[in-house]
């Protein structure tokens, strides 16, 4: 699968480098400088390289947005028209200063994204753990019990998409449903990244659902 990074911070960055390990062609693309680009891609691998947004967007069957939401307009100008793609968002709608949502109850991030490229398909993933934990769970993806990622969206074949590229992380994918249900995926990835960042253990860390 060809797969362009929208971002080129922590989580764009990781994934990228996960998903060109993992087999896929990667393209990194959307930084300050092109050099950043381009160290990433050397760092990934044979399976990856750098390119603007619109090559990226252009080739793409999947992109992954990584960008703070400030940056999201901006970004979608660059790519052009995303008409048919999917588009996983790990962006979470943050304020200047990430210190809380801009967005919440009524809608999401990933709803108003999805507003704004109404004819792309958009899949909320990868939001709700730490990018500390990337390597660690790609590492350790053949063991047997593998920890949990929600997801959302609207399009069943954008959200097997997603299912198939968070398996290959190393997560188990847990569907949530429609998009909507990133109304409460937003704030969890909150209260993930308290226990991770506020915690004494660190943020390495993951979650499992279980049933007893």
């Amino acid at each position: 699968m060809k797969i362009s990074i929208l971002g080129s911070g922590l989580m764009g960055g990781k994934l990228g480098t996960i998903f060109a390990q993992a087999g896929h062609e990667v393209v990194f693309s959307y930084a300050k400088t092109k050099g950043k680009l381009e160290r990433l891609a050397k760092e990934a691998g044979a399976k990856a390289k750098a390119g603007t947004v619109a090559e990226a967007a252009e080739s793409a069957d999947a992109l992954l947005l990584a960008v703070h939401w400030s940056r999201v307009d901006d970004v979608l100008k660059q790519a052009g028209n995303l008409s048919g793609k999917v588009i996983l968002t790990c962006s979470l709608p943050m304020d200047a200063d990430n210190s809380g949502l801009v967005l919440g109850l009524t809608t999401s991030g990933a709803e108003e994204l999805a507003k704004k490229v109404p004819k792309a398909k958009v899949v909320g993933a990868f939001n709700t753990i730490p990018s500390e934990v990337l390597f660690g769970v790609f590492e350790a993806k053949s063991r047997s019990s593998m920890p949990s990622l929600v997801y959302c969206g609207d399009d069943l074949g954008a959200k097997r998409t997603a299912a198939g590229l968070i398996r290959d992380v190393g997560f188990e994918p847990f569907d949530l449903g429609g998009l909507k249900a990133a109304r409460y995926t937003e704030p969890f990835a909150l209260m993930v990244a308290e226990i991770a960042y506020g915690g004494a253990k660190g943020p390495e860390m993951a979650y499992q659902f279980e049933w007893f």
